[in-house]
């Protein structure tokens, strides 16, 4: 097949910071009609791999299919649009990728009104999409995370021309407000707030995939949360790759601070955010966080590592020290607050002694929650090109230990949870017991109890009776 290329991602060029103004502007949607009267009744089928962020473009993907009379189906088999959504932040979520492709390359053969699609994070590094061209005949479209509000077009031209398209700018960046979207859950929702990533940690393929820091307008943001506030969503979670970096790049004079305030002012029962970077985390955040009940007491707030050394050749612009401070900070300023965190382990040529570092940094902080993650090198960034002489059996020791270091203050958070009553908001059955119910607490923790299907969507009072260190166990209170 011919390859019609609109656009190829080029990693400098996505790395490229220029100070031009943001575009802001409405989707308008090129071939919509078109694309309505071939499709009107055929299924689609996505696959999002990743952060929330994926699951969020996934229900705009879905919104726009959705819109103009695709059906969605969760049987790939019957679909006549496959869209993988990708993820690229590790190495594992490529080679999934590939592996899917591999099980579906067949159903393109089969029905060649089939457009197979790849999006996201994985196609927007040259290397990889090369590969999957070259590998991949079957697949007949790729497009990237900046070209969604083109989706009709793209899927048209992919459905009629015999070619396949390709279509993956980098560049640095607009605000498309995209509507409709369709939401995955009825009581809880993901709110984008700012776009891209400026940080540019040495590790982190996200700012070349995801372009510039751009926010949303501030006004544009409440409207949505309110509109969400009115249909009766329990749960709003404010999105962005760096969300505490909101409104640095407006003229508006407006920060993360005030429009999490503000969204806490529309009455959410519940507002959550997230990723935060420790070195925008304002004491003006602090205190709005403990001034508001319904935002809640859960903050993650990565960190990546406890050696200064390797913090530095990380690109994470803070300390130790730094870091330590403002843990203590928010513990004495946030009653309740549960901290979770990320951690790598295994940062190109990282010594025992500053492994031990990290260690004692999760002694100090006592988190919560954590995802921690054996470094895999992404090709494109700074360290990627460091010569590593850490063995596979050394990085694999040394996680295990971390692990377990940090089980033992999750554990003994968890055990102080036992006997107390913590509110939940119910997300359904339990995946874990078809008898039991579940949801998470304000702090992020989840629990399993028995309920009923009325209960979905609702927040309930429910005591704990047993610590399973990462689940609790309980009842409901008063029936």
């Amino acid at each position: 097949m011919k390859k019609r290329i609109i656009a190829s991602p080029d990693m400098r060029k996505a790395a490229s910071r220029r100070k031009e103004a943001t575009i802001f502007k409405p989707a308008s949607f090129d071939k919509k009609e078109a694309l309505e009267a071939l499709v009107k009744g055929e299924k689609y089928y996505i696959h999002t791999y990743g952060c929330q962020a994926n699951v969020r473009d996934e229900e705009t993907l879905r919104g726009l299919l959705d819109d103009i009379g695709y059906i969605s189906t969760n049987n790939p088999k019957e679909a006549t649009l496959i869209i993988l959504n990708t993820c690229a932040v590790r190495e594992n979520a490529e080679d999934k990728v590939f592996g899917e492709i591999g099980n579906l390359k067949a159903l393109r053969r089969q029905n060649k009104n089939l457009v197979l699609a790849i999006c996201g994070c994985v196609v927007e590094q040259p290397e990889i999409l090369n590969r999957m061209m070259d590998i991949f005949k079957e697949v007949n479209l790729y497009f990237g995370t900046h070209e969604i509000p083109q989706l009709y077009e793209l899927v048209y031209e992919a459905r009629t021309s015999g070619e396949i398209v390709v279509a993956v700018e980098s560049k640095p960046g607009e605000v498309v407000e995209i509507k409709p979207a369709s939401r995955s859950n009825q009581y809880k929702a993901f709110v984008n707030v700012i776009y891209g990533c400026d940080k540019f940690c040495t590790y982190c393929i996200v700012p070349y995939t995801r372009g510039k820091e751009r926010s949303r307008l501030f006004g544009d943001v409440l409207n949505e949360c309110r509109q969400l506030v009115a249909q009766g969503y329990q749960e709003i979670t404010l999105l962005g790759q760096n969300v505490n970096a909101y409104g640095k790049d407006l003229n508006e004079g407006k920060d993360f601070a005030d429009l999490l305030e503000e969204v806490a002012k529309l009455g959410i029962p519940r507002l959550r955010f997230t990723t935060s970077h420790p070195w925008d985390f304002s004491s003006k955040m602090i205190e709005i966080i403990a001034k508001y009940p319904n935002i809640m007491k859960f903050i993650h707030l990565p960190v990546q590592s406890g050696n200064n050394r390797i913090l530095k050749a990380m690109g994470r612009r803070y300390t130790r020290e730094q870091y330590l401070a403002l843990v203590k900070q928010m513990r004495e300023k946030i009653p309740g607050l549960a901290l979770s965190t990320d951690i790598i382990v295994g940062f190109p040529n990282e010594s025992d002694e500053e492994f031990e570092d990290t260690l004692t940094l999760v002694d100090e902080a006592k988190f919560e929650a954590a995802f921690t993650f054996i470094y895999s090198p992404r090709k494109g960034t700074p360290a990627a090109k460091l010569e590593d002489h850490i063995g596979k059996e050394t990085k694999s020791t040394r996680f295990q230990a971390l692990v377990k270091r940090l089980e033992k203050h999750i554990e003994a958070h968890s055990d102080a949870m036992v006997g107390q009553v913590f509110d939940v908001l119910v997300d359904g059955v339990s995946k874990n017991d078809p008898n039991m119910y579940s949801g998470y607490t304000d702090e992020n923790k989840l629990v399993h109890f028995r309920g009923d299907e009325s209960l979905v969507g609702k927040i309930v009072k429910v005591k704990i009776h047993e610590s399973h260190t990462y689940s609790m166990i309980g009842e409901l209170v008063n029936g």
